[in-house]
């Protein structure tokens, strides 16, 4: 099966994801051994991105969303956790006081 993003064929899961995003993963996640300079030219390059394109934190969120509940719904299983005992909350009588 082929994974095709805005017509392009990945062939690899860093390529697919770069495709999704339209840009490199290392521009958000940066790189092993980056200097100093190279991680603020990174960064500012990484918020011009986000001035240009303010709706990219939703795409983005959307994409992991749609990963996630393709290929691990179980993450999305979620259930309460029930109250540990011992562990009451004041009455408003005390608080009152």
């Amino acid at each position: 099966m082929k994974n095709i993003v805005a017509g392009h064929v990945a062939a690899n899961t860093t390529e697919f994801i770069e495709l999704a995003l339209g840009t490199p993963v290392e521009l958000w996640l940066g790189v092993e051994g980056e200097s100093e300079l190279e991680r603020a030219a990174r960064l500012d390059a990484a918020r011009d991105i986000l001035a240009d394109n303010p709706d990219f934190p939703d795409r983005v969120s959307q994409i992991a969303a749609e990963a996630i509940e393709t290929f691990a719904p179980e993450l999305f299983n979620v259930i309460p956790l029930p109250r540990p005992f011992g562990r009451r909350r004041p009455s408003r009588k005390a608080a009152a006081a």
